[in-house]
This record gives C-alpha cells, sequence and structure tokens, in this order.
C-alpha cells in the first residue's frame, strides 16, 4: 500500500513539475479557504496487557458473569496464549476549513464522519469438548475476533507549516489533536442477557488523539489539491472496563490510527 502511495505522490510531482505554473484557483490569496476530503483508513489497538492476562475464566452460576474461580462453573474460554489486533481498513468523508496565518502557516480544521471498524483478536490454547448430557456437547474455540463497531464523528486540528512554493507544488508538514466521538446506534454495544462467550468488546464513545503528518499541494487552474498522510494516537484509554472475559484480561486499550487523504480546496 505504502508504495503505491509513493508511486501516485511520485507522478504527481513529476507532471506538475512539467506545466507552467497554475492559478489554483487563488486558494493561497484568500484568508479562509473551504473544500473537502475523501480518507482511507487503516486502524488498530495498542493493547496493554494485565498481569494475570493468560489466566482462564469459568461460569459463574446463575449469572452470566465469568469468574477466575475453576471450582464455579464450566469453563467459559481455555488459558490464553495471545491477544492481538490486526489492522482494520475504514473510510470517511470529510470537510475542510483553512485560515492563512502567515505565507508558510496555516490553522485548518477537517470535521469528518469515518467508517472503521477495529478487530482485536483472542487466540486461546485447545480445550477438549464436554459433555453436558443429553446429547449436548460445549465445544471451545482457539480463536474468537471481537470486532469493535464504530461510526465516528471527529474534529481534527492543527497548524499546517509550508514550505515555498515551487511551480505546482508545496510540501507541509501538520500536526494537531483531534476530538472523536462515537455516534453509532447502542444497538451496537447492547448484549445484555448475551452467554458469557458472546459478550461484546466495547469502546468508550469519545476521546481525544494527537496528530502527526505530511502532505503535498498540487495546483491545477482551477483547484488545489493535497495529497495527505496522518497517524494519530488516542491519549486515553478507550476500553470499557466491564466484567467480562475479553475486557478483564487487558489493562489499556489504545487506538492506532494511519490516514492516507485526497483534499481538494
Amino acid at each position: 500500500m505504502i508504495k503505491k502511495i509513493s508511486l501516485i505522490l511520485s507522478l504527481f510531482t513529476i507532471s506538475t513539475a512539467c506545466l507552467a505554473q497554475n492559478w489554483g484557483g487563488g486558494i493561497d490569496d484568500e484568508d479562509w479557504s473551504f473544500g473537502f476530503n475523501f480518507q482511507y483508513i487503516s486502524a488498530e489497538y495498542k493493547i496493554l496487557k494485565k498481569e494475570n492476562w493468560r489466566a482462564p475464566f469459568y461460569e459463574v452460576p446463575n449469572s452470566l458473569g465469568v469468574s477466575y474461580d475453576p471450582n464455579s462453573g464450566l469453563p467459559v474460554t481455555n488459558s490464553l496464549n495471545a491477544i492481538s489486533s490486526p489492522p482494520s481498513q475504514g473510510f470517511g468523508l470529510g470537510f475542510v476549513m483553512n485560515r492563512r496565518l502567515a505565507e508558510n502557516f496555516d490553522i485548518r480544521a477537517t470535521p469528518s464522519l469515518i467508517f472503521s471498524d477495529r478487530v482485536v483478536s483472542y487466540e486461546y490454547l485447545p480445550l477438549d469438548p464436554i459433555d453436558l448430557g443429553n446429547g449436548q456437547t460445549k465445544n471451545y474455540q482457539t480463536i474468537i475476533d471481537k470486532k469493535v463497531q464504530a461510526t465516528m464523528f471527529e474534529f481534527p486540528i492543527g497548524i499546517k507549516v509550508k514550505s515555498n512554493r515551487m511551480n505546482n507544488f508545496r510540501a507541509y508538514w501538520l500536526g494537531g489533536a483531534k476530538y472523536s466521538i462515537d455516534i453509532a446506534s447502542k444497538k451496537k454495544f447492547f448484549d445484555e442477557g448475551e452467554t458469557p462467550i458472546n459478550k461484546l468488546l466495547k469502546n468508550q464513545r469519545n476521546y481525544l488523539s494527537y496528530e502527526t503528518g505530511i502532505g503535498f499541494d498540487l495546483y491545477f487552474e482551477y483547484f488545489k489539491m493535497s495529497p495527505e498522510i496522518k497517524v494519530a494516537y488516542s491519549t486515553n484509554d478507550l476500553l470499557q472496563h466491564d466484567d467480562t472475559a475479553f475486557a478483564n484480561p487487558i489493562d489499556k486499550l489504545k487506538l492506532r490510527q494511519l490516514t492516507f487523504s485526497l483534499i481538494f480546496q
């Protein structure tokens, strides 16, 4: 993916450098400018585990809770072998509001709607099936993936530090912070009455992140296009610490997000 993005950026740079200087719609002459963006997103968790994260869980009689006590009931899970978060892809759409501060400095906000699920994968040691009687058998999975479905409204704001314009090309660095809030339906997080093995892994509904990135302003006759790559890291723990076999092994859950954007102004 990174190689493809680098090739695209190289082609844009070569093509714009070969042309006469374009006006760019006069976008750099305005104190305020506006636009829109399309985003490709890759997200994963940084997982901090508790000291006893490998411990198996057992059913609590007359309850949907879990226990570390092997005498409390049948196993819910066996001992954990690994917890990981494979990267998952998403996309976003947003607006761009840009305030020119000086020739080489802007302040920029990009409120966006983001559709990006995340996954935590639990790998357990094998456990033999248990005979429950009456012809019923309880089987155990060795790998369980818990998907956190997220529809986020994000409001990033940051400082854009720009190089001097070279023909139809300008590079820039961006740094700032963003506020995110999950606007997905509460039904996606409702697991009341579910068995312990079917409980959901839940996140906090809002959080803050800091982000940084680089991009390029490419000037055309009537508009400016900016390919951009950003990385963002959540500042606080995203996990809802409820009493489940999937939340209990985790001490903290933080989000890492890579965003490739095409911005049009």
